[in-house]
């Protein structure tokens, strides 16, 4: 079954697109509602009662959720009026707007955030000194007034959001997610040629939005996605893996499928019991995309990751007795800076035509047809980068220190977008979370970060922390999706650039507004709120922060050599993947094995078997036939545990807190 975007991987010619309606009032407009009614949908499903995390989903659920209704009512309007049915563009530009805008509503960026940055002003104590810091945080970025900031974490007894003292903070904070959204876009519209058009890179999670829109906006009452016999069989089986896992939550004695199998417990003796954890891992919507990814990656995968265990499995042999080793995720930090610098270096011949038309505009290159041109990224993000650093440097740290930060950030952004869009793994924590922040800590120490002698640039630094543990980086997976998109469904790509900068704003503000309102309700924490997530871990932060005035930290070998080891071996990989075209093993999987591997191995394990057996015995025509099966097997899983689940439980209250469904 060819799909729009293999027709572009195998190098087919493209008809010449027809007029574009572009981005229109109506398809804007309906975005922007649809994000207002899913925020009432987050706030319940992952807020309030906390049992399904719709937005961590790849792609987020409320998306998929809105696509799949005016896929089912575009027909039906049109049967009405034609005037007032959607064009097929249109339907997929309410898709991308929607899968960013509610993203940003999710437990990695808005929630994190608004949970953290007021932690120095409620959890102060006597005993952690929480109150000598307060100096260093401006009250443009937090309120300072106690009862405020006690009244978010608490609940109010009117349950009103008190605006006034937000308006400052979240202004400036708009303006920072502003710079640092344009820079990361910026990135991304430098490498799309590369990856587009050079390499031509599938870009494996458009597969479900392309198929399940074909004929939308045609005559055919139910599209031709929704007609396959073998799609529905994949969805059936995902609804059944489903319903059985949730009776079996509320009724242990009926039978389920599970999510898991615990093959680490068969391992209880030394040095065997170093290769926990070791879980069997088989969700549906892995499968189901996995399916898409290819079979070289698949088995890159699990083999990296049983390296990795092994790794255990050989110091406790030895006698190793050191904590956290063998640091998966810092082997996997320095990973995924060497295949930064892979791909920059791959790309080398392409960077160099977009800095030469973007410093002289020499015309015989060409940049029409970009997002934007190529002066104009160039600048964007170098612009992007300057405002970033200056609004954190007003704030009080050093230049330096954010320009490091900063600089791991996207580099980490880089190399999960285009994990996103070669490999196609449906998993928004694909990345080496939490070890841009620690990567400075551990390879510096504290001494250097206490700059001028002032705990200034370390608070300011301890308050960013957020941006290491959430999951910023799949917001650039978002964009380079979304450009292939456009570009494979004839949507100008200016106007998909607007698009995804008005998704960032009104996601983030209608994001913002969602917590105010359920934390002022509920209360974010303390003694009797909501189980807020974030706030521990900036007070984990703080409390390290506070130990600094007692006892500096120092650099941390161990971690170090990991890191270190980790860049060499990926280096060597993308080495060996170039100067030998049929190297087996992949480069990108191995980052993807060192940041989440424990819950995408036994996925990919399965999917490998299954690809080898499908191409063994059937070839690539049964492979294609089989796509909207595994397709429906992830829209299936969305489905059932997301849409339906999800809304039963959003009215259905506490009583649905018996079973809880993670997409992360």
């Amino acid at each position: 079954m060819a799909t729009e975007i293999e027709s572009q991987a195998t190098g087919e010619e493209k008809a010449v697109a027809p007029p574009l309606m572009g981005l229109t009032v109506r398809s804007l407009a309906l975005a922007i509602i649809f994000c207002i009614v899913a925020s009432y949908w987050i706030e319940w499903s992952e807020v309030v009662t906390f049992f399904c995390q719709v937005t961590e989903a790849v792609p987020a659920v409320p998306a998929v959720a809105f696509l799949i209704l005016l896929v089912v009512l575009n027909p039906l309007v049109r049967r009405i009026k034609v005037a007032l049915s959607l064009d097929r563009r249109e339907v997929l530009m309410v898709y991308v707007f929607l899968t960013v805008a509610t993203s940003m509503a999710g437990c990695g960026i808005a929630r994190f955030f608004i949970n953290t940055i007021p932690v120095l002003f409620y959890f102060d104590t006597p005993e952690n000194n929480f109150a000598a810091y307060q100096q260093y945080i401006p009250e443009w970025i937090v309120p300072h007034d106690r009862e405020v900031i006690r009244l978010l974490y608490e609940a109010s007894d009117t349950g009103a959001i008190p605006w006034r003292p937000w308006l400052v903070p979240l202004a400036a904070w708009g303006l920072f997610f502003l710079a640092l959204w344009i820079t990361m876009l910026s990135l991304i519209v430098i490498m799309r040629r590369q990856w587009s058009e050079k390499e031509k890179l599938t870009y494996p999670l458009l597969y479900l939005p392309i198929e399940v829109t074909k004929g939308v906006d045609a005559a055919p009452l139910v599209v031709e996605f929704f007609r396959s016999p073998i799609m529905w069989i994949g969805f059936a089986i995902s609804f059944l893996y489903n319903v059985t896992n949730i009776a079996n939550a509320y009724n242990p004695a009926l039978k389920c499928l599970g999510k898991y199998y615990d093959i680490g417990g068969l391992f209880t003796e030394r040095p065997w019991s170093a290769i926990r954890p070791f879980t069997l891992h088989y969700r549906p919507e892995m499968i189901g995309f996995g399916y898409l990814v290819s079979t070289e990656v698949a088995l890159s995968v699990w083999v990296f990751y049983l390296m990795l265990r092994g790794e255990a499995v050989l110091a406790a042999a030895a006698g190793y007795d050191v904590s956290g080793f063998p640091f998966v995720q810092e082997q996997g930090m320095g990973a995924y800076l060497a295949l930064c610098l892979a791909l920059l270096w791959v790309a080398r011949g392409h960077l160099a035509q977009v800095f030469r038309k973007a410093f002289t505009g020499d015309p015989a290159i060409k940049d029409d047809d970009e997002p934007m041109s190529y002066r104009t990224a160039v600048f964007a993000a170098l612009a992007g980068i300057l405002v970033i650093t200056a609004w954190v440097n007003y704030a009080g740290m050093a230049i330096w220190v954010a320009l490091l930060y900063f600089s791991l950030i996207l580099a980490v952004g880089l190399v999960y977008a285009r994990i996103r869009a070669e490999v196609g793994v449906p998993l928004i924590w694909m990345f080496p979370y939490y070890q841009h922040y620690k990567m400075i800590k551990y390879t510096l120490g504290s001494r250097p970060l206490f700059v001028n002698n002032s705990w200034s640039t370390l608070t300011i630094f301890s308050t960013l922390v957020f941006l290491s543990r959430g999951y910023f980086p799949s917001l650039m997976g978002y964009q380079a999706e979304s450009y292939r998109l456009a570009r494979d469904t004839n949507i100008k790509q200016k106007h998909m650039s607007w698009l995804l900068i008005i998704a960032l704003i009104v996601g983030f503000y209608v994001a913002l507004w969602l917590h105010l309102r359920a934390y002022y309700m509920y209360g974010a924490g303390g003694l009797t709120g909501l189980a807020g997530w974030g706030y521990g871990l900036a007070m984990q932060q703080y409390k390290e922060l506070a130990g600094y005035a007692t006892a500096q930290s120092h650099p941390d070998a161990w971690r170090i050599g990991a890191t270190s080891a980790g860049f060499v071996f990926a280096g060597l990989l993308a080495i060996l993947r170039t100067v030998f075209l049929r190297f087996p093993l992949h480069p990108l999987a191995f980052g993807m094995a060192t940041s989440y591997g424990s819950l995408i191995w036994g996925t990919f394990f399965i999917v490998w078997l299954i690809k080898s057996i499908v191409f063994k015995v059937g070839g690539m025509a049964t492979y294609r036939r089989l796509i909207p099966g595994f397709l429906g097997l992830a829209l299936g899983h969305y489905f059932t545990a997301g849409m339906l689940y999800g809304l039963m439980g959003t009215f259905g209250g506490e009583r649905f807190r018996r079973y809880y469904v993670f997409f992360g």
